[in-house]
């Protein structure tokens, strides 16, 4: 058995279009023994635009753009890439692999190419098991970082290598290797067939989603019980109260919470004041905590912030 780890660097990327300029590997054997380490450089055929996908600013990749020109197109190096990553008794990992999977598809689409037919790992995906944290990504160098693999960033031979590096202490953690740590976390891999992706699989995540699904049910009963509770009660409201002319808003969180929003919207009802579900609306807004972003919209709008504990208060003396 063979592991083949590797990452893609493209020129660009749009909806479609996944123009590659590296494609970089690293074959090892069981023991994570390095085999083979190379940088496949490209012709990507088009323009450089590279953007950060979190603050939208250029990448800037560690080769020299203009010898790209020289390299050879896609499709010369498809069947060696091919090759690759579909020989028998090899097990092929990435990182946040499914990106690097999704760039082979659009260009053996824009080649009019044989799809690509394998099957793929993530050590994205992995840690996200080891941790039972599936509500965010954790990305190659935040991971190196935690880890003390040291890398030079975009290159794609070295991505590829300290994935590599990444997947050992990995699997040294749990003390087995590659398909032990997919046993072990019962991980489905990823698949590719037919200009078709399909993505990891694994019973945390199952569970995860599950949850999730349940929380929002909950929040949605939740939502539909205080706004009939609001709907049903806003005529009852005093007119002339201590209240009149406040218009309230409350965090989510305490709305979901219908034990305590139904008896506060009762007191504000009861001492003149209104409510709405629109922070933009309201002069007064109600949270535990100014941080949430649907708070600072209500301020930045000109409401006054009041904490729970504040109006529970007040409400209690009036």
């Amino acid at each position: 058995m063979k592991y083949v780890f590797f990452d893609i660097e493209c020129a660009c990327v749009y909806k479609n279009v996944a123009k590659i300029c590296a494609f970089g590997y690293v074959l090892t054997d069981e023991r994570f023994r390095v085999l083979e380490k190379e940088d496949i450089l490209l012709n990507p055929k088009g323009k450089f635009h590279l953007t950060d996908r979190k603050s939208g600013e250029g990448l800037v990749l560690p080769y020299e753009y203009g010898d790209f020109k020289k390299y050879p197109l896609f499709s010369s190096v498809y069947p060696r890439i091919r090759a690759l990553l579909e020989e028998e008794n090899t097990v092929v990992c990435g990182h946040a692999t499914m990106n690097d999977v999704n760039y082979l598809n659009l260009e053996t689409r824009r080649y009019k190419l044989p799809s690509f037919r394998f099957s793929y790992y993530d050590t994205q995906f992995f840690y996200m098991n080891m941790q039972k944290d599936f509500s965010r990504q954790f990305g190659l160098r935040a991971m190196a970082e935690e880890l003390g693999v040291e890398f030079v960033p975009h290159r794609a031979a070295d991505d590829a290598y300290a994935t590599m590096r990444l997947c050992e202490v990995l699997c040294a953690r749990e003390g087995t290797d590659l398909l032990g740590l997919a046993a072990k976390y019962r991980v489905r891999p990823g698949t590719i067939s037919n200009y078709k992706i399909g993505g990891l699989t694994s019973s945390g995540l199952n569970e995860y989603l599950r949850m999730r699904e349940e929380r929002r049910e909950r929040h949605a009963r939740a939502h539909e019980e205080f706004y009939r509770f609001v709907n049903k009660n806003m005529r009852k409201r005093k007119a002339g109260g201590s209240l009149d002319g406040k218009i309230f808003c409350f965090a989510k969180d305490i709305e979901d919470d219908t034990d305590i929003s139904r008896k506060l919207v009762a007191a504000i009802f009861a001492s003149g004041g209104r409510y709405t579900s629109r922070p933009s609306e309201c002069n007064v807004y109600i949270a535990r905590g100014e941080e949430e972003v649907r708070c600072q919209n209500a301020i930045t709008a000109g409401a006054a912030f009041i904490s729970l504990d504040a109006l529970e208060g007040a409400l209690e003396l009036t």
